[in-house]
């Protein structure tokens, strides 16, 4: 059993164990979460665990983040859970700030954006949620200056404004992407499952089949992405539980909507619907 890490609630003590480990010659890396942690989490973790000396999970559930009628009041936390996660990760660091010590001066008046891709997708139906998310990714970035940082690709948007940012501000960051850790039945690992009854736990699995359903349709020959598009939304909206959100096929890089599916070109399949109290997304590369 790892020895528990130290959780640290203020911005000068993360700081001053952060540069006892670069003291020693160990790298850095991170792992940026809201907590509510699940074994996707463990995932990334571990991921950046192997790939470096000191190893920083930051646990914060951002406010800035959340529409105003979204669930940050409701969204889980669960402390104690979360640091024996941590813990058998390998994790040698916890940040937990409050949100005082991350935004002493109340509401923010400074924010990083990323204009575009932030827009699309899940911009359209959360206009300001990249805005606080790449804010509060730069903020963190400053803080614990990692070399390498583990992200995601069940986030597939996220990581794709992250890197944009990364590249457009010159964060001397490497980003590490880690593929979507699934149930056995196929639904992708998210905090927001939780909120789930039995029932709609069962017609979650709708996304993930829609998505399997898309992915085999391209690898047989399809090549209209209106016609991949329009068979992910029958399928999600084929579940009597499920509200479809949006059901679209892109660019795997720019997120742009594809009208073909070409070879060699990169395209990603990218769904979200509302299943009871939880809002959920998913998302599959498309074999091209």
């Amino acid at each position: 059993m790892n020895p528990s890490p130290p959780v640290v609630e203020t911005i000068a003590e993360c700081r001053r164990l952060i540069a006892g480990a670069r003291a020693e010659g160990k790298s850095i890396g991170f792992v940026p979460t809201m907590g509510a942690l699940h074994d996707g989490h463990v995932r990334l973790m571990e991921e950046c665990r192997s790939r470096c000396g000191f190893l920083v999970a930051s646990i914060f559930v951002n406010p800035t983040q959340f529409g105003p009628t979204e669930d940050y009041a409701k969204y889980p936390r669960t402390p104690e859970e979360d640091h024996s996660r941590c813990s058998s990760a390998g994790v040698d660091l916890i940040f937990e700030p409050t949100v005082a010590e991350m935004y002493p001066r109340g509401p923010v008046a400074t924010f990083v954006e990323v204009p575009g891709l932030s827009s699309v997708l899940e911009g359209r139906s959360r206009p300001t949620h990249f805005r606080g998310v790449t804010t509060v990714v730069a903020k963190l970035f400053h803080i614990v200056q990692p070399d390498r940082a583990a992200f995601g690709l069940k986030d597939y948007q996220q990581l794709a404004v992250i890197r944009r940012m990364v590249d457009d501000l010159d964060f001397p960051v490497e980003l590490l992407p880690v593929e979507t850790v699934r149930e056995p039945d196929g639904l992708a690992m998210s905090s927001r499952n939780r909120y789930l009854s039995a029932e709609q736990r069962r017609a979650a699995t709708v996304l993930s089949r829609a998505l399997n359903r898309a992915a085999e349709a391209v690898a047989a020959g399809e090549r209209s992405a209106d016609r991949v598009r329009q068979d992910l939304a029958r399928t999600i909206e084929s579940e009597a539980l499920a509200r479809l959100d949006y059901a679209e096929v892109a660019d795997a890089q720019s997120l742009e909507p594809l009208a073909e599916l070409s070879p060699g070109r990169g395209a990603v399949a990218l769904v979200a619907a509302r299943i009871g109290p939880a809002r959920l997304i998913d998302n599959r590369l498309l074999p091209t």
